[in-house]
């Protein structure tokens, strides 16, 4: 914890490195793409070496099974990885691009150089991949880099702050770790580009502070992203996709589905098949869920009670309770939970809930459900399941998210060849692959004449001349 006489201390520290950085990306921006990848390959090889460490930190954090350290931490940030290296060298070269015939005799061209000095600040959620990940990106278009990782996961943000220091000098990539104080200092600095993951609040706090320098921002946020089933739906496996997408990290997870819209003909068989799902993946043998290895807790005890508050509110307003909720404050520990009758005057169908509660609405018509989805602030995802083709691109077609995925959960975040984002509310930009390197890359347009000028459109405006120039308007 930081004490009454350490902000001002780390402040100067802040500024200092921040100058270090500064004074050494030009530097970095030349680097060729054989340099940057061998720092990427750096970081390969640090986390292959230390995988038990990175398990075992978010363990101590919150309990997250090493599995899901894997699939939700490791996979993705491998796949990035490998991605990025395989195309490094060609995002890097020079774009040609047409030259228009009222141009004849020049060529155009678009470089990718980097914005120089870049802030990231990661959530608690996925401490260990929001953090690297998007380093990874910022290395390989030629960034200076300092990342502020959350301090609800400490043991992770301290893993992260060792193998920073371990793989680059200060200058190049530094971390500082501690509470939101240390995010407000340093979105005070002058960053060139802030990529920030996190709720929609502190996102426009941290657009706010970016305004302030004209800095670019990357902005991965959240809401209530919904999922549709349909009649004409695999009721099993839907039942198990969402089972699984809404109880993976204990709920925790950006793009989980945050609410269903069922329709009323498959209501009662889909509930149950989702019970079985529930009760498969974390109590096969009849254990309570509370001891199965598989599950993650809470992050912590104010999360705990935020998230308890949302089901006590709903429970209060007439929801009723399809499955679980059994809840242990002394291990952050809440039941995958099923709501009916829910309604939206309650606040778990208003606020994100990032928690393994999950409400099921029903709907008559396509239509009725489409309007309950665009009542509200675009979501980061839209999940559809169903088997009618014409029936999904209808949806498609009259909704707006950042991502959709149809007759699965969660895939978006795994292809690196998909822009992965919000949309306004649920975020600004993108990122995955060659759309994260354009994030961090300023697309510099280079206009070459070759031969020829436009001597004869100069001034003095003679009729001759803006003869020319209404020629030039009519037929280029």
């Amino acid at each position: 914890m930081l004490t009454e006489t350490q902000p001002s201390v780390q402040r100067n520290d802040f500024a200092a490195t921040f100058d270090r950085q500064r004074r050494h990306a030009p530097q970095m921006a030349l680097t060729t793409a054989s340099e940057r990848i061998e720092r990427i390959r750096r970081i390969q090889r640090w986390v292959v070496a230390h995988q038990a460490d990175i398990e075992q930190a978010m363990y101590d954090d919150f309990r997250k099974p090493p599995a899901e350290v894997m699939m939700g931490e490791l996979m993705a940030l491998n796949g990035e990885i490998r991605h990025t290296i395989r195309h490094l060298k060609r995002w890097m070269k020079p774009q040609r691009v047409p030259t228009p015939i009222s141009l004849i005799g020049t060529t155009s061209r678009i470089v990718h150089e980097p914005k120089g000095n870049v802030l990231i600040i990661s959530p608690w959620n996925y401490p260990f991949v929001l953090s690297i990940r998007p380093l990874v990106s910022a290395l390989a278009a030629g960034n200076v880099v300092i990342i502020k990782p959350s301090e609800l996961t400490p043991n992770t943000a301290g893993l992260i702050s060792r193998m920073i220091a371990e793989l680059f000098p200060a200058d190049e990539v530094t971390v500082f770790e501690g509470d939101a104080t240390v995010s407000t200092a340093l979105l005070e600095l002058p960053f060139n580009h802030i990529f920030f993951t996190g709720s929609p609040a502190v996102g426009r706090i941290v657009m706010a502070a970016a305004a302030k320098h004209l800095a670019s921002v990357t902005l991965e946020l959240g809401g209530k992203s919904p999922a549709i089933v349909d009649e004409s739906a695999n009721l099993g496996q839907a039942a198990g996709q969402l089972a699984w997408g809404k109880c993976l990290n204990n709920g925790q997870t950006c793009i989980a589905p945050d609410y269903l819209l069922v329709h009323e003909s498959v209501k009662a068989p889909f509930v149950e098949a989702l019970r079985n799902a529930m009760v498969s993946m974390y109590s096969p043998d009849g254990k309570p869920v509370e001891a199965s290895d598989s599950y993650a807790r809470i992050v912590n005890s104010n999360h705990f009670r935020r998230v308890k508050a949302l089901f006590d509110d709903a429970l209060a307003k007439g929801a009723t309770v399809a499955l679980c909720g059994q809840m242990n404050e002394a291990d952050n520990f809440i039941a995958p939970t099923l709501l009916e009758t829910v309604t939206d005057e309650m606040r778990v169908m208003q606020e994100e809930i990032f928690g393994p509660i999950l409400p099921i609405l029903t709907y008559r018509t396509l239509d009725d459900a489409l309007r309950t989805i665009n009542q509200r602030e675009k979501p980061l995802a839209l999940y559809i399941h169903s088997r009618d083709r014409q029936r999904t691109q209808y949806i498609i077609d009259r909704t707006s998210a950042g991502d959709t995925v149809v007759n699965d959960t969660l895939l978006q975040f795994g292809n690196v060849e998909l822009p992965f984002g919000g949309v306004n509310n649920s975020g600004l930009g993108k990122s995955n692959g060659f759309y994260s390197f354009q994030e961090f890359s300023n697309q510099r347009g280079i206009v070459k004449r070759l031969f020829g000028t436009l001597r004869p459109i100069y001034p003095p405006y003679t009729n001759r001349v803006e003869k020319t120039i209404a020629f030039l308007m009519r037929y280029f």
